[in-house]
This record gives structure tokens, C-alpha cells and sequence, in this order.
């Protein structure tokens, strides 16, 4: 029966579309296929989260080999999640890339362009669904390289060196990731997740232990781009092909943050984490120096896709407040930022692709009357940019509003404060692109743009449509971070 191979599939369909690009060798074959494994992954996704929240957790062991001697793929509430998010941006992704990269990208290097996508998906869906921590590291480098060679298609020559950056940053973090997998197995003589977490309490005072616990949380602040190890990020978002930009910054970050949750609750447990390592105050203090430093950088540009990217890193900053809360509140707004997010960047990003795609540019100065020429696109854009500031009735007000409950929980009233004057630096910063589209005439001297095509409006709705839908009906994402955060506390599930 294939419903008991859902896990397994779920990374194998990707990981043997790629190389079909490849020798199909034409642009639109390689897309047609990319858009049907989207979607197939998003099926796939959608059985295993219904599966395991009737059943509970489900372990799938790789070629009948019994966990731990062999690798097993393991799904619970958390990852299931995870992988909802990851495939059905793709699914959405995937049918918006087509005009962006037959516009971006030259025609000989389509079907390449594909075959990496498709590899990064792999890579993503993999971290998110193993349960062996070498396997994480193999296929975050999968999902590395391939977003390496997808960022340097971009059509400008500063993709190159964004790409190279991301390239030289992003090794950096895998090598320490791997080191610290190294130590934890010199330790526990296991690479299997779940009995790690069994066997670490017998040795977790030692020096090794704690060693490993450093270089895992730095190796995965690099690659989620936690503040002040983001330098890789503005760059990669800006300069990489418009769909590129759309997947990564509503996907990479996200699965290098469940990463770390997975790491840090589930192998070494929050009672480590808080008692020995302090990681709670690290964490909020880097939290939110990064919200408020991202949000200021980015009021000061000019080019809106490296804006976004700034927000990208504060978005982040929240994400791990969330997670420094250590309680099940916190976490439920860590947890559910992980999806809202991938709703409201992935929007902005997608309206920000149709601008490009008409105008070749994205500078704030050149996006002069655009609500006038491109009333759809600029008017998606707003939504999400009320979304990103947190309006009520949308997503990003529920993200903001756990955040702001945990604050509270704990008597943290500065901490709460802190949450809505960032807010306002959010709104400073969407409010120049507004002032830019609605109340400035467009320069004399640039042609009329006209409203994108169907095909990129149409996603692009979608996921807006999305951030309001999921602002008023929360019982699915909530409900889902919810029981994830209880997991991951060890308090049900």
C-alpha cells in the first residue's frame, strides 16, 4: 500500500524529478514536472500531518533496517508542519516561476534552473522529515549547493557574489553543524535522533557535550540567519531570480529554525538548554537586538527586495523570541510565525517578481505610481505589508499576539512593549513603498508599466488570500504549533 511509503516518497519524488530535468533538457517539460511534484509533495504532506494527528508519531525505517542501526525517517506534529509549509510554497512557487524565468534567466539554463529547485526541495523536505542527524547535515548541503547555484542565475552580476557569500557563510555553518554531530556521536555511539536524546543524559555535563551544544547553535544561527550572523542574507534575497527569492525566504530560514528546535528540545532538552548553556537569555537578547537593528536597516532602503530581506532577519528575530520564551505559549508563537511568515514574505516577494517582471526593477524610486499601472500587484502588495506590521485579521497580528501573551505570562512588560514599538519600524519602512506607489507621480522619462500577467497575480492572490484567511480562522495553525510546542516541551503530544 503506498500510504505506508508516504515518508519515504516524500523526498524520493523530488530527488528523482531533478535529474528527469535534466535529461529532458527543454524549459517548459522541466517546469511541467517541477509544478506536478509541488504538488504531489503537498499531497503527501497534507496525508502525513492528518496521519499523525489521528495517530500520533510515525516511523518509517529506510530499506526495513530497525532503528537505530539504520537511518529512519521520523514525523511528528512539528515536522508535519514544517513539511506543509515547505511544500505548499513550492506548490505555489512553482507555477508563478515560469514567466520569471523565462524573463530572468537565459533559455539554455531553464531546465537547470528547474533541476536545482527541485534539489533544493529535496534538501528542505529532508531536514524537516529525518531522524538521523548526519542525514540533516546531508541534506542541508543538498538544499545548500542547490540555493548556491539558484541565487548566482540571477540576472544581475551581483548574484555571483551573493551567491559566493552565501557559499563561503554557508559552509562555515555546515562545518560547524558537523563538527558538533561528530562530538555528540563520539559521546553517544548513535546518530539515530530519538536515541541520542535517550542516551545524552548519562554524559550531558561534559565538556564534550557542551562543545557540541556550541558549534550546533552557532553552525544553525548561520544558516538561519540569526542576528548578527545574517550578513549572507540581504544579498542572496536581493540579487537571486524573483521565484528563487520567493522560496528561500518562505522556506530556508524556516527549516533551519525547526533544525534547531529539533536539536535543542528534542536531543539535548530544555532543561539542558536552560539550566546549563543559558541559551533562554542568549537567544532574547539577540532576538530582539536583531528585530529592532533589521528594522531600522531596512527603513534606509532603497532597492525594496533587500528592504524585505532586512525584514527577513527581524521576521526571524521574532521566530526565536518566540522560541526564548521556553514555555508552551512562546513556542506556539514561534512555531506558528514559522507558517504566517512563509505566507506574508512569500506575498511580497511574488508582488515584488511582477514588478520586476514589467519594469526590470525593483528600486523604490522607479515603483513611482505603480498603484495607478499596476493596481492588482501593488494593492497585493499592501495586504501583505498590513500583514508583515500585524493588522488585526491577519497572520502576522496572531504571531504578534502569542508573542505578546508569553511576554505577559511572565511579567515581562518591557519585553511586550518592545514587540509593538517594532511594529512601528515596520510600518515606517512598507509605509515607503506605499507613499512611493499611491502619492508620487511616475518620472517622465520611464514607459507606462501595465498590470502583471495572470499568471504570476494569480499565485501571488493566493497567498495573500492566505494571510487574511489564516488571520481569522486559526484552529488549524495554531492548533498544529500548539501541540508541536507541547511535544517539543515534552508536556504532550
Amino acid at each position: 500500500m503506498i500510504a505506508a511509503h508516504y515518508a519515504a516518497l516524500q523526498v524520493v519524488a523530488p530527488l528523482i524529478a531533478a535529474p528527469l530535468c535534466v535529461l529532458l533538457r527543454r524549459g517548459i517539460p522541466a517546469w511541467l514536472v517541477t509544478v506536478a511534484i509541488s504538488w504531489i509533495a503537498l499531497a503527501i504532506a497534507i496525508q502525513l500531518l492528518i496521519q499523525v494527528l489521528a495517530t500520533g508519531t510515525i516511523s518509517y525505517e529506510l530499506g526495513g533496517w530497525a532503528a537505530p542501526w539504520g537511518i529512519e525517517y521520523r514525523v511528528d506534529s512539528v515536522n508535519a508542519f514544517v513539511l506543509l509549509i515547505v511544500s505548499g510554497i513550492s506548490a505555489v512557487t512553482a507555477p508563478y516561476a515560469h514567466k520569471t524565468v523565462v524573463k530572468e534567466i537565459p533559455e539554455d539554463r531553464h531546465y537547470l534552473f528547474y533541476a536545482a529547485y527541485l534539489l533544493c526541495l529535496t534538501g528542505l523536505l529532508g531536514i524537516a522529515i529525518t531522524g538521523d542527524a548526519f542525514n540533516v547535515f546531508v541534506f542541508l548541503e543538498i538544499s545548500s549547493l542547490s540555493s548556491y547555484v539558484l541565487i548566482s542565475l540571477g540576472s544581475e552580476r551581483k548574484a555571483l557574489t551573493a551567491a559566493y557569500q552565501y557559499l563561503v557563510m554557508g559552509t562555515i555553518g555546515a562545518t560547524f553543524f558537523l563538527i558538533g554531530v561528530g562530538l555528540i556521536y563520539a559521546m553517544t555511539g548513535t546518530l539515530n535522533m530519538a536515541d541520542i536524546a535517550t542516551r545524552l543524559d548519562a554524559v550531558e555535563n561534559t565538556r564534550t557535550v557542551l562543545a557540541a551544544f556550541a558549534f550546533i547553535t552557532v553552525g544553525l544561527g548561520l544558516k538561519l540567519a540569526l542576528f548578527p550572523l545574517h550578513l549572507w542574507l540581504p544579498n542572496a534575497y536581493a540579487y537571486a531570480p524573483s521565484a528563487v527569492t520567493v522560496l528561500l525566504a518562505a522556506t530556508a530560514t524556516k527549516v533551519a529554525i525547526y533544525t534547531m528546535l529539533r536539536f535543542v528540545f528534542t536531543l539535548f532538552g530544555s532543561d539542558f538548554a536552560l539550566d546549563v548553556t543559558f541559551l533562554a537569555e542568549f537567544l532574547m537578547a539577540l532576538a530582539l537586538v536583531g528585530v529592532f537593528a533589521a528594522s531600522i536597516t531596512a527603513i534606509f532602503q532603497n532597492n525594496v527586495k533587500r528592504m524585505l530581506a532586512y525584514s527577513s532577519v527581524a521576521q526571524v528575530g521574532y521566530m526565536l523570541l518566540g522560541v526564548s520564551f521556553f514555555s508552551v505559549t512562546g513556542l506556539t508563537g514561534g512555531i506558528v510565525h514559522l507558517f504566517n511568515h512563509a505566507m506574508m514574505k512569500g506575498a511580497l516577494f511574488m508582488a515584488l517578481g511582477a514588478v520586476f517582471y514589467r519594469l526590470g526593477s525593483v528600486h523604490i524610486d522607479r515603483m513611482r505610481g505603480l498603484g495607478k499601472q499596476m493596481p492588482l500587484t501593488m494593492f497585493a502588495f499592501v495586504l501583505g505589508g498590513l500583514s508583515l506590521i500585524g493588522l488585526p485579521l491577519t497572520v502576522g497580528f496572531i504571531s504578534k499576539w502569542y508573542l505578546i501573551l508569553a511576554a505577559l505570562e511572565r511579567g515581562w512588560w518591557p519585553i511586550a512593549g518592545l514587540i509593538l514599538l517594532s511594529s512601528l519600524l515596520a510600518v515606517a519602512y512598507i509605509w515607503r513603498v506605499v507613499e512611493a506607489a499611491y502619492f508620487r507621480d511616475p518620472a517622465t522619462h520611464h514607459p507606462r508599466a501595465t498590470e502583471a500577467p495572470p499568471a504570476l497575480l494569480v499565485p501571488t492572490w493566493i497567498l495573500v488570500l492566505a494571510n487574511f484567511y489564516f488571520g481569522i480562522d486559526t484552529s488549524v495553525t495554531v492548533g498544529i504549533a500548539d501541540n508541536a510546542a507541547k511535544v517539543l516541551l515534552g508536556s504532550g503530544g
